[in-house]
């Protein structure tokens, strides 16, 4: 046990960037975990609290080194009507079963339907999400003076910039750099522009251990409940998605069913210390594997930068302004966003790019992470299913000696296909036996054994005698267990006794 969750490559391969980029993304962390606060509805310390205890109990319990994880815009949302109706307390509550359900899927292996997410859709997802991280950062530049865009021009400057300089360039992530540097600029030259400290009070005080003051009951079960199935899915999906990413950058694999019991770890632990349900970041993911982050050290540095500042620095941190935090974010986007995919839309299928920008659309439109991922991933489904079905066919054979006709059929035999199998024969032909060859055929469900059951009833309807062969074992257990065209009585209910 000890071995699977502190293994050295995993902690100590790569400290000095660890050490640097999770300061950085402490850092990006404080004014996101302060507005998702407010979208939410509850006091500052709440997302901070949150963002503090996923990031350190996701270092050690999570299954993608390197990510991050705290409180998140998409699951700020879904608490907005439970803090209004119910208040603090029954968000506390909904974290921990939040958390609890996470922790069952990790056990179900839930993790693995990863696989069943599209390419398409992760790139839509991607995509979506450096548009939402780039339009977050508009409300930050709109009715602002002319120092505010100077400032982040500056700033994206040094981000692209820095990295070129002779030996330092290489030491140092060009993001805290800017950040440190924008920041002095401010506070020498006394340029009076929206800081940290103008999006509310950070905490001074560190969260302790409490349990929800609720009543431990049924009806409290119920109200958190279908709250805490909506953040349970949401959370899950993000985190996975996240990892999915990450593995990408970084060229590595993830354990998505220990990420999938980690997030759950973490938010019973950020319910017990009074913060709200959180999960993967990706634009704090990106930004720790920009700055060079890549082991668990990096996310439990973040997470512990991330309290020691809000709670002994807050003089500090509350005067790094907005625009140097806006020009990171800027970069995150831009890094985010699968350019290449704006390319290939002239060269990939149709069915491809529709799955790709509806996912996008749907995401942006809504702010919507989850719905965004399943609808990208119904309609690769349709148009997987429609696809397939194209590649069934039918060849014939006439024996005249016995009167004989044998039907070979050949493809995948569904639900989308079941009409054009039944299309395939001809019921008035007039011939004594019928055989309907299925070597090379599969049949997947009731819609097909529905087909064959139509298409032998109506046969022997017409006087033919019909024979069924080569089935492969999967296809013969669902025929015979579904199948009616043997049963005498079901035959008889269809037929109505003609």
């Amino acid at each position: 046990m000890i071995q699977k969750y502190f293994k050295k490559e995993e902690w100590f391969s790569n400290i000095r960037g660890d050490v640097l980029s999770g300061l950085v993304v402490a850092l990006a962390l404080i004014p996101e975990a302060i507005a998702f606060s407010i979208i939410a509805g509850v006091d500052p310390k709440i997302g901070l609290y949150a963002s503090f205890s996923m990031a350190v109990v996701i270092a050690f319990m999570g299954g993608r080194p390197g990510m991050i994880s705290a409180a998140t815009g998409a699951m700020a949302l879904l608490m907005v009507t439970l803090v209004k109706e119910h208040g603090l307390q029954y968000l506390l509550a909904a974290t921990l079963l939040t958390g609890v359900l996470q922790m069952i899927a990790g056990y179900f292996k839930l993790g693995s339907f990863m696989s069943f997410v599209p390419r398409a859709v992760v790139v839509g997802f991607v995509n979506a999400l450096a548009i939402l991280i780039f339009s977050a950062q508009l409300p930050e530049l709109t009715n602002v003076t002319w120092h505010v865009y100077a400032l982040t021009a500056f700033g994206l400057a040094i981000i692209y910039l820095f990295p070129y300089v002779p030996k330092v360039g290489s030491l140092l992530p060009s993001p805290l750099v800017t950040i440190i540097v924008i920041t002095l600029i401010t506070v020498f030259m006394d340029i009076d522009v929206r800081t940290v400290g103008d999006m509310g009070q950070l905490p001074d005080t560190l969260p302790v251990f409490l349990l929800p003051d609720i009543p431990w009951n049924l009806e409290t079960l119920m109200i958190v409940l279908p709250y805490s199935i909506s953040l349970a899915m949401v959370g899950l999906l993000e985190s996975l998605m996240t990892a999915t990413i990450v593995d990408d950058l970084t060229d590595t694999k993830s354990d998505k069913n220990r990420e999938c019991t980690g997030q759950g770890v973490a938010n019973v632990a950020t319910g017990f210390l009074g913060g709200m349900a959180g999960c993967a970041m990706i634009g704090q993911s990106v930004i720790n594997v920009k700055s060079g982050g890549r082991t668990r050290l990096s996310t439990l540095i973040a997470g512990s930068f991330l309290l020691i500042m809000v709670v002994f620095l807050s003089d500090i941190i509350s005067v790094i302004p907005m625009a140097a935090l806006v020009a990171v974010m800027i970069m995150v986007s831009i890094g985010t966003f699968d350019w290449s995919s704006i390319v290939k839309l002239k060269t990939l299928p149709i069915s491809t790019n529709v799955v790709m920008l509806a996912t996008v659309g749907v995401v942006v439109w809504t702010h919507n992470l989850a719905l965004g991922v399943f609808v990208g991933i119904l309609l690769a489904s349709l148009f997987f299913a429609n696809k397939i079905s194209h590649f069934m066919y039918c060849t014939t054979h006439f024996e005249e000696a016995s009167n004989t006709k044998t039907y070979t059929i050949v493809g995948q035999v569904f639900f989308n296909s079941a009409d054009k199998f039944v299309e395939f024969f001809d019921f008035k032909e007039v011939v004594d036996k019928v055989v309907i060859d299925l070597t090379r055929a599969h049949f997947w469900d009731i819609s097909a054994v529905y087909a064959l059951d139509k298409v032998v009833i109506k046969f022997r309807r017409e006087g033919c005698d019909v024979e069924l062969i080569g089935q492969n074992e999967a296809s013969k257990t669902i025929i015979d267990r579904f199948g009616i065209h043997d049963d005498p009585k079901e035959i008889e209910k269809v037929m109505g006794g003609h």
